[in-house]
C-alpha cells in the first residue's frame, strides 16, 4: 500500500464523517458505505476529491468497483500506473 496516497485518501474522507464515526476508525478495509456511514451524495463529493487531488478519472466501473479504502487505493494506483 502506498502510505502517501493512503494518507491523502484519508484527508480527503474526512470531512465526509458523519459525526457518528470517528477518524480513528479509517482503514484500508474500512467499507465506506457500510462502515464509515458515507452517503452516496458525500460518496459522489470523494470521488471527485479523487479526480482533483491525483490528477486521474474515474469511469463507472470503477466506481462500481469502489466499496473500501483499500478498494480507493487500488483503483488510483492502477489509473497513476496507466497514465
Amino acid at each position: 500500500m502506498n502510505n502517501t496516497h493512503y494518507n491523502k485518501l484519508k484527508t480527503i474522507i474526512i470531512p465526509y464523517l458523519p459525526d457518528d464515526v470517528l477518524v480513528e476508525e479509517i482503514t484500508p478495509k474500512s467499507h465506506l458505505i457500510n462502515e464509515l456511514n458515507i452517503n452516496s451524495a458525500n460518496l459522489v463529493d470523494i470521488i471527485l476529491d479523487v479526480e482533483d487531488e491525483f490528477g486521474i478519472r474515474l469511469e463507472n466501473e470503477d466506481m462500481e468497483q469502489l466499496e473500501t479504502v483499500d478498494d480507493a487505493l487500488r483503483i488510483i494506483d492502477e489509473k497513476l500506473t496507466r497514465a
